[in-house]
């Protein structure tokens, strides 16, 4: 047992193909409680200061911080392929089995974020490479004219507010959910949503709006713990006309699939419905509302039948500068619960700017909600913070 901090400064080492170097990190705590019987043991005095009863473990929350700060470190110098961390099993301080799939668990979204944002990088460069061709191609045919933007801001900040847009978006929404009773607990949900259009006919096109939450669930029994992982995908289809008049619309299908990682963390049922958008943006104004219900369909006999109503209204008033204010609160109701426990009907609103990150245009926001009506235990209170991506066409 190693009875001291040591820092140990490690000699160069001999670096792969391509310069890229490889290590192999344990982390293991250590203390007076140890699976080894040593009388000589530093350590053996400290364990009176915690007490016969105590059972010291780690905790979710400080694992979490770990495995975060952990990922996060692998971006430094020397450059990796490949990082692998571990824990020894033996170590008492640790809660067995559990604490290796929580551990899992926590490292997978985050290394999914990575992959995620890498993939938008590389998007970004082709992007950025194809319109510098297709610029210097017209430069050579034809002089510029003079006056005309090569993009319409305006057009832009319109199209970010209308869900059923000619606009390629890769949003990013944290929701946190905090207050949830009896112990005033916090949960989390972030919410990656590609919205892709594309074009079907001459006239219509297809809209597609898939979002697949990534859920911190706090358990609602005990002040501390909870599950970390997936949650059900929720893709939505809108079928809608490439040149609407004033009154912008769209239909279609939408659907929750049973992707979760943990049965507290989705419903465990194939549920499909309706669902229709409809929005009219006057001068600076957008005013519309979404719409869905759906029904389980199929799924685990031993889970609670599906029938849900999704309600969003939004308002949006453009400012100066790709600056807006807006309201986009979430309705929701469970038909399948009790009248009282039926509905969430939040108000509030917030403040967002379309600009850009370099060259990338992006929309960010953020959000402030107040549950005035909610089910017992519910949250009352939320925030929303977004950065959406955004490709226009």
């Amino acid at each position: 047992m190693i009875s001291q901090s040591t820092l140990v400064k490690l000699s160069p080492w001999p670096a792969s193909a391509g310069g890229v170097r490889q290590y192999h990190a344990m982390v293991k705590p250590i203390g007076s409680i140890c699976n080894l019987d040593c009388t000589y043991c530093c350590y053996l005095r400290r364990k009176e200061l915690l007490g016969s009863s105590t059972k010291p473990q780690i905790s979710d929350e400080i694992l979490e911080t770990h495995i975060h700060q952990y990922i996060e470190g692998q971006g430094s110098e020397p450059k990796m392929d490949r990082s692998v961390a571990t824990q020894k099993p033996d170590s008492r301080t640790l809660p067995g089995i559990l604490h290796f799939e929580r551990r899992n668990r926590l490292s997978t979204p985050v290394i999914f974020m990575a992959i995620l944002f890498a993939m938008l990088g590389l998007y970004q460069t082709a992007q950025a490479q194809q319109a510098d061709s297709k610029q210097q191609a017209a430069a050579a045919e034809a002089p510029a004219e003079k006056g005309k933007p090569a993009t319409g801001t305006g057009d832009l900040e319109k199209a970010v507010q209308n869900p059923v847009a000619s606009l390629i978006s890769v949003p990013l929404q944290n929701n946190t959910n905090f207050a949830i009773s009896p112990f005033g607990r916090t949960q989390n949900v972030l919410n990656i949503q590609p919205v892709i259009p594309m074009n079907v006919s001459k006239n219509w096109m297809v809209i597609s709006r898939i979002i697949q939450p990534i859920v911190w669930q706090p358990y609602a029994n005990q002040n501390t713990g909870g599950q970390y992982g997936l949650g059900d995908m929720v893709p939505t289809f809108f079928l809608s006309p490439r040149k609407p008049g004033k009154l912008i619309w769209g239909v279609g299908p939408a659907l929750t699939i049973p992707t979760a990682t943990n049965t507290i963390l989705g419903q465990g049922k194939l549920s499909l419905g309706p669902s229709a958008v409809a929005l009219a943006q006057p001068g600076p104004w957008t005013l519309g509302a979404l719409v869905n219900n759906v029904w389980s369909v199929a799924g685990s006999g031993s889970r609670p039948a599906v029938n849900q109503m999704l309600l969003q209204y939004f308002v949006t008033r453009q400012l100066k500068k790709g600056w807006y204010v807006t309201s986009s609160p979430i309705l929701t109701a469970n038909w399948e619960a009790s009248n009282g426990n039926r509905w969430v009907v939040p108000f509030g609103g917030g403040i967002g700017r379309v600009m850009k990150l370099g060259f990338q245009p992006v929309n960010v926001t953020a959000q402030f909600y107040g549950n005035a009506v909610r089910p017992a235990g519910g949250s009352s209170w939320s925030m929303r913070l977004q950065i959406m991506f955004l490709y226009p066409r």
